[in-house]
């Protein structure tokens, strides 16, 4: 009987063990310090001596606000990160904005409409602190003949410290609107490309191809590197509706060739836990260091009619499994 006592109590502490968890026990969707929902788009979280910041689309006619954390729980208000000059090139359509710290400053990415060609064209702006204000550095910063969005430069560790730029570009085709995500090396002033774009992803999954008579859409890459690989979380159809949601891709070399996880959706819109058209999403360490959580924006109320831009940002926790793939942890 004490022997069977003592193999409980093992299997007890042992159970406890594996359900601990490191990072803060947030509360999803987020809250600033007033209890509010923070009501952004295309969330985007980087840290900075301990500091959380995240900014995201914020508003559109203007530029980018800001808010920070250090638990990343409670967020509190910032306010301006980023304000285009009187004669900046873009009217309207701020999106979208990330913020890499890069050769010890800060490099802001976003786009927004070129006044003269009417295409959504990216900009970077730089800063010597994190929380800016960040002026203008190339304003557009590149034009491929199509629109460009969701600029997100990934700085490898390799010896030379290789900085990439992820981009989806956009338009319309044949009576449908279409988003195709690329990559490209950077040169090391981050002023040009250092080579040709290669296509990473583009509509191709079933779960991707709801609407694809009006609408084939790979847009909002996040990378990150584990354990020698490459992985990217990307979303998938309209932000407005329904389906939307995240997906993973692997590959060897941030140039790819980049092979989809046949497990896509990883996070998708949940009828239990009342979470609409989930996507954009980022990838962050817990305080500790311990814990990885994906950030991202849904609806704010699932019940909301359709189409709809009203965004808030939720967090959740994924993990990599046994077999090296991306996942999510509720």
């Amino acid at each position: 009987m004490r022997h069977d006592t003592q193999s409980l109590f093992y299997f007890f502490i042992l159970l406890v063990t594996s359900c601990t968890h490191h990072g803060p026990d947030y509360t999803s969707p987020l809250k600033t310090t007033d209890g509010e929902y923070i009501p952004l788009g295309d969330p985007f979280v980087y840290t900075h001596k301990g500091v959380y910041y995240m900014t995201g689309t914020s508003i559109p006619d203007s530029g980018f606000n800001y808010y920070t954390s250090k638990d990343m729980v409670t967020w509190e208000f910032g306010g301006a990160l980023f304000r285009p000059s009187e004669d900046h090139y873009g009217v309207g359509y701020f999106w979208a904005p990330e913020v890499k710290y890069y050769q010890d400053r800060f490099y802001l990415t976003y786009s927004s409409r070129d006044k003269e060609s009417g295409l959504l064209l990216s900009a970077l702006a730089v800063s010597d602190r994190p929380e800016g204000p960040f002026t203008e550095l190339y304003a557009p910063w590149f034009n491929t003949g199509q629109s460009a969005i969701d600029c997100h430069i990934f700085i490898d560790d390799d010896s030379n410290q290789t900085p990439y730029l992820f981009y989806s570009q956009n338009g319309a085709r044949e009576g449908y609107s279409y988003g195709e995500n690329y990559v490209v090396k950077l040169n090391e002033e981050l002023s040009d490309f250092a080579g040709d774009p290669v296509l990473v992803g583009k509509a191709s999954q079933e779960w991707e191809k709801v609407d694809y008579d009006v609408n084939r859409c790979n847009e909002g890459v996040f990378a990150l590197k584990h354990n020698g690989n490459y992985y990217i979380t990307y979303s998938a159809n309209h932000t407005s509706y329904s389906h939307y949601g995240v997906g993973t891709s692997k590959a060897s070399h941030p140039l790819g060739p980049w092979i989809k996880d046949a497990d896509n959706p990883i996070l998708t819109s949940d009828d239990a836990l009342r979470i609409s058209s989930p996507g954009h999403s980022c990838i962050v360490r817990s305080p500790d260091g311990k814990e990885l959580y994906i950030v991202y924006h849904a609806h704010r109320d699932y019940n909301i009619p359709k189409p709809s831009d009203d965004r808030i940002v939720y967090i959740d926790r994924v993990y990599f499994n046994r077999d090296g793939n991306l996942r999510l942890k509720r």
